[in-house]
């Protein structure tokens, strides 16, 4: 891509992203952390994974790629530097590993509800017929 589209690219990007982004892992870096407040056991240790994944991810955005798009903004103003190839290359090795934290996060929290769902379905599954066998009586026995 040439790089005056990828400057321009990266601008509107920053104008659409901005606070919102961070804000939204912030979010998701906290409500993780306090479900794993709310879960005990293997679960707490899962979602507890999650959210420090969530939180790297955040951590990755806000200290690696903010600083290089704040460097962007400044060359889409003027000029960018000889080593910009560089920097560039650095802001797609933070944004892989920032997306790479949130895939990873998000994959663990999908494993969590499916086992948890799994584990709600069997327990109503054993209640149900449990509850649905006592009240069975055979005609053939009193009551």
């Amino acid at each position: 891509m040439p790089l005056d589209m990828r400057l321009d690219f990266h601008t509107a990007l920053m104008k659409m992203n901005g606070i919102t982004m961070q804000g939204a892992m912030a979010v998701s870096g906290l409500s993780t952390l306090a479900l794993a407040a709310l879960t005990r056991g293997r679960v707490r240790s899962l979602v507890a994974t999650a959210g420090l994944l969530t939180v790297t991810s955040f951590l990755i955005t806000r200290f690696g790629n903010v600083p290089i798009n704040g460097r962007i903004k400044q060359w889409a103003a003027t000029a960018p530097p000889a080593d910009h190839a560089k920097i560039l290359s650095r802001w797609e090795l933070f944004n892989d590993a920032r997306t790479c934290t949130a895939i990873a996060a998000f994959a663990v929290l999908i494993y969590v509800a499916v086992h948890q769902a799994g584990e709600r379905a069997a327990e109503h599954h054993g209640t149900h017929h449990g509850h649905l066998g006592s009240r069975c009586v055979d005609p053939g026995q009193p009551e």
